[in-house]
């Protein structure tokens, strides 16, 4: 497929395993190398590579089903790479001949034979190493609003770790740190409009559902990494991403009802009368849609301590309004069950 068909490095000098300082190419300058995005073929990496795309970056995109790459990103202008950031070879050959990385690739969810440490640290860890050793010196971190490397969650733990990895590196770093993204496919809303659906009369929202986040489109985040990766000035910062303000779960629930044009009684539970049901889900179920840890975060919230998105990178927030959710409609109580076994 030309520009947009899978391409495999066979051969890449590694002559040297030594890593030097390189001095900071300019953003005019590192516009005409390849900006390397992992996570490619996810929900965030889509939207980025077309926005990147768009404002005419050279994107090389790392993924590790190339024919789900094809699917995604066939349409766009771009270079496609097999690549999985758990194998440090692999991500030299990717950034080879690269001028900046733009780094999405994590989970939420371990499955088997992937765990937080090895996905969502240890591959920002190689990452960072292939990065010195090929000489791109501008690193876009994904991270996310919650994540402390002292966290008691897995999950943000992981990714403050990692966080921590990228801002104690000597490389040219931008830190974005979202709250719960919406859009197509994510992994959040989707996952609650598929439990709605299968949720007969009555929906639980654990602990109450007064727990809040501050939900923010995907299409939004994909413009706040492309403005901070043409704008040197961002360099050394870190910035909280999220919606035009909080929600309650409760809040997000009723607006996904308004969406799906459907109805439930909402009905809080405790988190731990739901924990003993969803340890055992994740024993059954191959793909399970929520796990105990999850549950946890779903109690937690997620809001923003300042909002970037508009105060520092002057991107107007898309709202969570039942108009911006109407993709969920697309969810059937079969395609729900899917999910999980598929």
């Amino acid at each position: 497929m030309d520009d947009t068909s899978a391409q495999f490095s066979t051969e890449t000098d590694y002559s040297s395993d030594v890593a030097t300082a390189e001095q900071p190419e300019p953003v005019e300058v590192a516009r005409q190398k390849p900006v390397v995005v992992t996570g490619a073929s996810g929900l965030v990496g889509t939207h980025v590579c077309a926005e990147l795309a768009a404002a005419g970056w050279k994107v090389r995109a790392i993924v590790r089903d190339t024919q789900k790459a094809a699917e995604r990103l066939g349409h766009l202008p771009l270079e496609v790479r097999a690549g999985d950031i758990r194998d440090a070879d692999s991500m030299r050959a990717a950034l080879s001949g690269a001028g900046s990385l733009v780094h999405l690739a994590a989970i939420a969810i371990e499955r088997a034979g992937e765990t937080y440490g090895a996905s969502n640290t240890e591959g920002t860890r190689n990452l960072i190493d292939a990065a010195r050793a090929e000489s791109v010196n501008r690193l876009i971190y994904m991270s996310q609003n919650g994540s402390d490397s002292n966290s008691p969650f897995e999950f943000l733990r992981s990714k403050g770790v990692a966080q921590d990895s990228v801002t104690s590196s000597d490389l040219r770093w931008t830190v974005l740190r979202p709250s719960v993204i919406f859009g197509p496919e994510d992994e959040f809303v989707n996952v609650l409009a598929r439990l709605v659906r299968l949720s007969p009369v009555v929906f639980p929202l654990p602990g109450g559902g007064v727990a809040r986040f501050q939900p923010i489109a995907v299409g939004d985040v994909a413009k706040a990494v492309a403005k901070v990766l043409g704008d040197d000035s961002t360099v050394g910062k870190t910035y909280s991403l999220g919606g035009p303000s909080p929600l309650s779960l409760r809040q997000m629930t009723e607006r996904i009802l308004i969406a799906m044009n459907t109805s439930r009684i909402l009905v809080g539970i405790p988190v731990a009368v739901l924990r003993p049901l969803i340890a055992a889900a994740g024993h059954i179920l191959p793909k399970p849609p929520v796990t105990t840890g999850l549950l946890d975060l779903l109690a937690l919230g997620n809001v923003i301590p300042k909002n970037d998105l508009a105060e520092s990178l002057g991107i107007g927030p898309t709202p969570f309004a039942p108009e911006e959710l109407l993709y969920l409609r697309k969810i059937t109580a079969r395609s729900a069950i899917e999910s999980m076994f598929g």
